[in-house]
């Protein structure tokens, strides 16, 4: 294989492959290549769809290989480092591949050791993402037979901010369908301060929860997880007093702790979304904002420092959502801009304007 592309594109998720794909319709003689280790495809949004037990696992993933577009070079490798200065990257075989322009898509990461105790449990007993192992998440919930089932999420930009809401949802709808819903307390508990920023959803989604009743935590911070107890630890910003009591029903304690207020929550199901960052590769060059993200201009999606150099998808510091509906107006955008440039113009398409889009799930069969 050649070490050498006019276009080399970091990542065979949707951002990589959709970016590809539009390169190859606008000018089918581009040279590009595609650096991706996984062999497998995954439609993400469906693993909360599997972790209600709605959706077959099987139907989430497809091979990389019917997915990549033709007369794209598939470089069956992981990023391991970039160097911007000249123009090249190289790969965890220690093989290195030069560019004329480069696309950095490759994601993000999961970070389990920013929650102490976080690496230990998930996926074991009932402590479950959707995030790492949605047939897990469905395990857990078909053997639930009631107590404190708890949904959470850590203060770190997470892919698909909505996800940590759609199950919690569709676990109270099976509760009420099963007729747990009066053995059960459904917590939901987030860092953030309201349930959801947009108003008029947010006010939809605090009529799900009311008809739910389920119990709504703002300002609650995971931190830790003592799985053998079946406890997860929060630290709190703002809290209700009325939190700040034992509860002999829900298992609620709260205690002062070095100026901070540390809220202990009894599980008896745990869902939780990890820590998330960008790929160390990215968090350890000098393409990385102080925040470890790629850095880009915010509707141009080019580097900020290296002019042939541009971002997509969730690794990318900008201030909305990390979404697929999102990449789905980024990628014009990036093929545009590094088109004109190959043709000697400016890449001055400046129209990304922070799109995204968020389909949350409040029920079996239904959605905002």
């Amino acid at each position: 294989m050649k070490n050498t592309f006019q276009i080399i594109i970091i990542g065979g998720g949707t951002a990589g492959i959709m970016t590809a794909a539009q390169f190859k319709r606008k000018d089918s003689t581009l040279d590009i290549a595609i650096v991706e280790p996984n062999t497998q495809h995954f439609y993400q949004p469906a693993f909360t769809l599997v972790g209600a037990g709605t959706y077959k696992y099987k139907n989430t993933h497809r091979a990389m290989a019917d997915v990549i577009p033709e007369g794209v070079t598939w470089i069956k490798d992981a990023a391991k480092e970039i160097s911007p200065e000249n123009n090249s990257l190289t790969t965890n075989n220690g093989k290195e591949y030069s560019y004329e322009y480069l696309v950095v898509a490759p994601g993000l990461v999961m970070e389990l050791s920013l929650i102490e105790g976080l690496p230990e449990a998930l996926g074991k007993g009932v402590v479950c993402s959707n995030y790492t192992n949605p047939r897990h998440t469905w395990e857990v919930l078909k053997n639930f037979k009631g107590g404190n089932a708890v949904f959470t999420q850590a203060s770190t930009p997470i892919k698909c901010g909505g996800a940590p809401q759609k199950i919690a949802y569709l676990t109270a709808d099976y509760l009420k369908k099963h007729n747990l819903a009066d053995k059960s307390n459904v917590y939901f508990a987030t860092p953030g301060s309201v349930i959801f920023g947009v108003k008029p959803i947010r006010e939809t989604l605090e009529k799900v929860i009311d008809r739910y009743n389920m119990h709504f935590k703002p300002f609650h911070t995971p931190y830790k997880i003592d799985a053998n107890k079946q406890i997860i630890y929060f630290k709190s910003t703002e809290i209700d007093e009325n939190d700040c009591v034992i509860n002999q029903d829900d298992n609620i304690k709260c205690h002062e702790q070095n100026g901070e207020t540390i809220i202990e929550m009894h599980y008896d199901m745990l869902h939780i979304a990890p820590p998330q960052a960008a790929p160390k590769f990215i968090r350890n060059s000098p393409l990385a904002t102080k925040k470890g993200w790629l850095d880009v201009n915010h509707h141009s999606l080019q580097h900020n420092k290296y002019p042939n150099i541009f971002g997509i998808g969730d690794v990318v510091d900008l201030p909305t959502a990390k979404t697929g509906a999102a990449v789905g107006k980024q990628a014009p955008v990036v093929v545009d801009n590094i088109i004109k440039l190959i043709n000697n113009q400016e890449a001055n398409n400046q129209s990304y304007m922070g799109y995204s889009s968020c389909p949350l799930v409040t029920a079996y069969g239904k959605m905002v």
